[in-house]
This record gives structure tokens, C-alpha cells and sequence, in this order.
């Protein structure tokens, strides 16, 4: 397995910590999910080829994008704790699970479900630690 060394924040690098066994897993399933027009939403220019070159790239679903504008924004515990993906992403997530419920997701849809619930477990672990930060 290769080793990656990368200089971030301290502040990022603290709220990485609690997932650092988790961040080859994490960084590679964002890559998975990262297509060539949505790339430039959530990357730099130099990153954009190496996504380009990627294959079975697929569209990063909307909450997911929210989630990562939201943390790039370097919030407080208090907004952490108050944060909430947009309606239009929450429509979406109900959409999936009733058509889960009904047994009619394509495998993309299932993909993208899997996402929103690997995507609230973080946001759930998120406010926990805020909280108790605050408290």
C-alpha cells in the first residue's frame, strides 16, 4: 500500500482524527463517486484530470455536495449541530427510500442510498462530538 503525506490545517487535521482508519476508504469512495462535470463543483483544476482518468465515475449526489460546502466553510460545534441538507436533497432521500420500500432502486440508485446512509452516519458522529464539545 502506498503512503500519502499531505500538510493541512491543524484545526482539519483534529476533526480528521476520529476517522483516520477510515480515510483511504472514505477519500477512495469520493473518487468513485466524483464525474468530470461534477469534479470542478469539489476540485481544483490539477485534480480534475486524475478524476477524468477514473473509470465508472458516477454523479456526487446533491446532499453530499452540501455536506462538503458546508465543511469547507470551517463551522462552529453550534452550526454543526444546526446544520441540515436542503430540502430539494432531502426530497431526493425520500424519493430513494420509497422506491427502496417498493423494491424498484437500478443499481445506481442503490449506490447513491448507500451514500446518504454512510453520509448521515458522519453528520450523526459529527453533531455527537460537537455537542459534547460545547457542553
Amino acid at each position: 500500500m502506498a503512503e500519502l503525506t499531505i500538510q493541512i490545517p491543524d484545526e482539519l487535521a483534529q476533526r480528521l482524527e476520529p476517522l483516520r482508519n477510515h480515510l483511504p476508504e472514505l477519500l477512495s469512495q469520493l473518487l468513485d463517486s466524483t464525474s468530470p462535470s461534477s469534479a470542478s463543483l469539489a476540485f481544483p483544476s490539477e485534480f480534475r484530470s486524475a478524476l477524468t482518468a477514473t473509470s465508472n465515475l458516477q454523479e456526487i449526489p446533491q446532499a453530499y455536495l452540501e455536506v462538503l460546502d458546508f465543511l469547507v466553510t470551517r463551522p462552529t460545534p453550534q452550526d454543526i449541530v444546526a446544520f441540515k441538507v436542503s430540502p430539494e436533497a432531502q426530497e431526493r432521500l425520500r424519493l430513494l427510500l420509497d422506491k427502496n420500500r417498493e423494491g424498484t432502486l437500478t443499481e445506481s440508485e442503490i449506490a447513491e442510498l448507500n451514500l446518504y446512509e454512510q453520509l448521515e452516519h458522519l453528520m450523526i458522529l459529527m453533531k455527537a462530538r460537537a455537542i459534547a464539545s460545547v457542553n
